[in-house]
């Protein structure tokens, strides 16, 4: 199979840095897949599941919320505001984060500001616990 170069970071530093078969994750405008020898290309990323497929034909599930992912000259960079493995992410921590969203949506009279907020952090507690399934 055809493998392409992958790097995934964070504010926080370098996650992963290897070879991959297929990227998959969610950009603002849907679901992508990076395979090798895709056309270079930048987009900003949304919040969803996402995977990375190896040679092998291991797979590795994450929470990507928010960022950028470029593939330049054949090579994929993934710079995430947060990237959680599927192994990291604490189920309680998530559905306690989910709780107090929903919590906070339920209350009267929030400003529009506050509401939008609310919601991010209902749909990120969401996505932990789809991945961490």
């Amino acid at each position: 199979m055809n493998h392409f170069p992958l790097r995934i970071g964070t504010p926080d530093g370098l996650l992963f840095e290897g070879d991959a078969v297929r990227l998959v994750c969610r950009s603002i405008t849907g679901d992508l897949a990076v395979l090798a020898g895709h056309c270079n290309f930048c987009t900003v990323l949304g919040m969803g599941e996402a995977h990375v497929v190896f040679e092998d034909g291991s797979v590795r599930e994450a929470a990507c919320i928010g960022g950028m992912l470029s593939v330049m000259d054949g090579t994929c960079r993934v710079l995430a505001t947060t990237w959680e493995w599927k192994e990291d992410i604490d189920r309680s921590r998530a559905e306690a984060a989910k709780k107090r969203a929903e919590d906070r949506l339920a209350r009267q009279g929030l400003t529009d500001r506050e509401y939008a907020n609310a919601q991010a952090k209902l749909h990120r507690a969401l996505v932990r616990l789809s991945v961490k399934q």
